[in-house]
Formats: structure tokens, sequence, C-alpha cells
């Protein structure tokens, strides 16, 4: 968008200070940024793990080298409870590269803003993460809920240890309860008291549209409800 070969930026976090900085100067104004559908970002394990929950403590403990969350480093199954075959297992990580919004997202929010393990494997895509879940017993990753497959697991979160966890379903992040909810969004260049092309304007009434949210359910996201589609749409309407 900045570059002007792109006249919808789809992305799954808000823009950064920086980035607004540069289309700013680009354009000449900031960009408008429309809500589009929700998520939940999930933490998935195998489906063979028996663990159905943790807290956002312990996913920093586990996925992050600087444990901002407070406790002690995590690396293996056993020091989460786990015993028989899975007390020696060391856990696998698997992440998305540092140019995804679902990157920076769950290291602000799940590994209060500390920074990534070096052994995390990073991939390109979410559909790559819940694959190497699936194929790696010992393995854990995030990414949005629309990528659960069967052979994975979408765990409850809280925010602390001892609090109640929540599941990533779409009542949960409707009410602020599961902890990684967020809303996924595209940016326009909307020039100040200037309506928005027809063809891009026209694409995101359909997309804020009955029909729209149909799509966003269909592809595993949840639906934005009538009165967050009618906030967005007064965003360039």
């Amino acid at each position: 968008m900045i570059e002007g070969a792109s006249q919808l930026g789809p992305m799954s976090r808000k823009m950064k200070r920086k980035e607004i900085q540069k289309f700013e100067s680009k354009y000449g104004f900031k960009p408008t940024t429309v809500g589009v559908a929700l998520d939940s970002l999930a933490v998935f394990l195998n489906k063979d793990n028996p663990i159905d929950g943790l807290s956002l403590q312990q996913i920093d403990a586990i996925f992050s080298k600087t444990h901002k969350g407070g406790l002690n480093n995590i690396s293996s199954w056993g020091q989460l409870g786990l015993t028989g075959e899975w007390a020696n297992k060391q856990i696998s990580l698997y992440g998305r590269n540092s140019a995804s919004g679902t990157y920076g997202y769950f290291k602000k929010h799940a590994l209060f803003k500390g920074d990534y393990k070096d052994s995390v494997k990073e991939q390109p895509g979410s559909a790559s993460v819940v694959l190497g879940v699936t194929e790696d017993k010992a393995g854990i990753g995030y990414s949005g809920i629309g990528y659960r497959t069967s052979g994975v697991k979408a765990i409850s979160l809280s925010k602390k240890n001892g609090e109640q966890q929540y599941a990533p379903t779409y009542e949960n992040v409707m009410h602020g309860k599961y902890p990684l909810g967020r809303m996924l969004y595209i940016n326009v260049a909307k020039e100040p008291n200037k309506p928005l092309p027809t063809l891009v304007k026209e694409f995101l009434k359909f997309v804020l549209s009955k029909e729209g949210q149909k799509i966003v359910v269909k592809d595993g996201y949840l639906p934005l409800t009538a009165k967050l589609a009618k906030q967005q749409l007064a965003l360039f309407d």
C-alpha cells in the first residue's frame, strides 16, 4: 500500500506507528483501518497431547527467552505436569516468521513484548504451523483458529496461572474472556472528505454485509456483530 502497488492492505494487527508515518509521508494523510472479522489466535497442540489448557504466563515460559511473564523457562512437557512417555519429551516450538502480523500479535500479547526463543521453527504460513504440530507429537504452535484441523486441538487459555481458562470460541472472544481474541483489518487510502474509489468502497461494503460475513464464517473465522459492522461501515461510507 505504501508503495502504491495495492489498494487494500489486509492485516491481522493494527499498523505500527512507523508504518503509519511512512503511509502518511506517501499520501499526505493517515490510513483508514476497517475491522472486517474477529479471530481467536489459537494455541495448538498435537491431538494426542493430554493438556487442555495453559496460562499466558506458561505460554511465555515455553516460547520466550526473556520470560517477561514471570515464570522460569519451560522446555519439557513434564514441567507442565505430564507423566509417563510425556515426562521427558522436549517441547517442539512452531511459529510464524517475523513478517507476519500474527507473529507480532503473539509477541506482544502472549510473550509480554518479550523475545522468541531461537529454537522456534519459523513457518511461512499458518497452515505450515498447524501441519508441523500435526506431525510432531511434542509440538506446540499458534495461528488463527481458521487453520484448525483434526490433527491438532486448540487449547483453553487464561491470562494468569490459577485463573479460569477459556476456550477460543466466538462467545468468549465477543465477551473479552479469551485472552488472544483479536480483530482482523483491511487498510485503505481514503482521502479526507472524499469518497473511496467506487470499486474499493463496494468491495468493503460486501465484506461487511451478511453475505460477506458468511464467507468469514465459512473460512473458519468469526463474524462481526451487526452493531460492529455498522460502526466499521461508518468509517468510509
